[in-house]
């Protein structure tokens, strides 16, 4: 009997013409090692993750992608919100058509070091529902990981939809070695009551919290300078103290952070020196300290090798 060669692609089972010869365990192991060589060339992921809507999330997601790429980095935006994908319109893009090359699907490059893949690239209209259960999204997040031709970069930022279902599920599942969840929330009590339901998710799945971000903390008057706490102030450090988690900073209201999201513009690409902009620097010093710290890459590690083993173990101690 001859032996069939191993598959040495790097296409995906899909596009693949010799398909047809493969079982379905040879397609899945031939996707899962596609998909680790993607996640080994990205060296830092994080999850910006929310308890509930309306609290800024994706605002902080990309504001956060365009200060690290402002410092030099190579940055990749996952817009993992399957049936609100909202990013693309953050940064200027309504729709375009997904090219897909060689080494797979090529992410739209909204800046020299800046690539994004988003839902709302596959859709035939920006009002076009996704009408989904959980296991047709868990599919469309592997293959945004495991098909996308996202090279090297140095963060990976993951924008989710806000709770704790199916999307930060497949997510945590997909990505063995992700440094970190951002909780974003305003200071007022409902959103506080379900941030913290967002760190103890983190927990449970042993996803390192990186910090809580208080959104919308306060306006200054435009006429006085005086600081209005429309949603209040503070919420988002008590809850960090009473959590034991690291408390990020607070990002204050400016109306210009409306108005940039909806012309396609980041705010801190628009004012540089702006207390947003500083905010959101800050935020991000401490996340790069986060992911380069001693104990962060010491789970990393662990995580790696328990998910080797786990590998191992499946394929039945033996290397495909």
């Amino acid at each position: 009997m001859v032996q069939k060669a191993k598959c040495d692609s790097d296409g995906s089972c899909s596009s693949c013409e010799g398909t047809s010869s493969c079982s379905e365990e040879e397609k899945q192991a031939h996707e899962e090692e596609r998909l680790h060589q993607r996640l080994a060339k990205i060296h830092h992921t994080i999850m910006v993750m929310s308890g509930k809507g309306g609290v800024g999330k994706s605002t902080v997601a990309v504001n956060l992608a365009a200060v690290l790429a402002a410092e030099g980095l190579r940055v990749g935006i996952l817009d993992a919100d399957i049936h609100g994908p909202n990013v693309p319109k953050m940064w200027g893009i309504d729709w375009r058509p997904l090219q897909g090359g060689e080494e797979g699907i090529r992410p739209i490059e909204v800046l020299p070091n800046v690539k994004l893949i988003s839902m709302a690239f596959l859709l035939p209209n920006p009002d076009s529902p996704v009408v989904w259960r959980g296991p047709m999204k868990h599919t469309a997040i592997k293959q945004f990981l495991g098909d996308v031709e996202w090279g090297d970069l140095d963060f990976l930022i993951v924008d989710l939809p806000p709770g704790t279902g199916d999307e930060p599920l497949s997510v945590a599942h997909l990505i063995e070695k992700i440094d970190g969840a951002i909780i974003v929330t305003t200071p007022q009590e409902v959103a506080l009551l379900d941030a913290r339901k967002s760190v103890n998710f983190s927990r449970i799945l042993k996803v390192p919290v990186v910090g809580i971000v208080e959104n919308m903390s306060g306006l200054n008057c435009p006429e006085c300078g005086h600081l209005i706490p429309l949603f209040k102030i503070g919420g988002g450090e008590k809850a960090a103290k009473d959590l034991g988690v690291p408390f990020l900073g607070r990002i204050p209201i400016d109306p210009e952070v409306v108005q940039k999201s909806d012309s396609g513009t980041p705010y801190v690409i628009s004012y540089p020196d702006a207390e947003v902009t500083k905010a959101f620097q800050e935020i991000a010093a401490k996340c790069r300290a986060f992911v380069k710290s001693p104990k962060t890459q010491e789970k990393k590690g662990k995580n790696k090798a328990a998910t080797a083993a786990a590998d191992m173990k499946k394929r039945g101690g033996k290397n495909l």
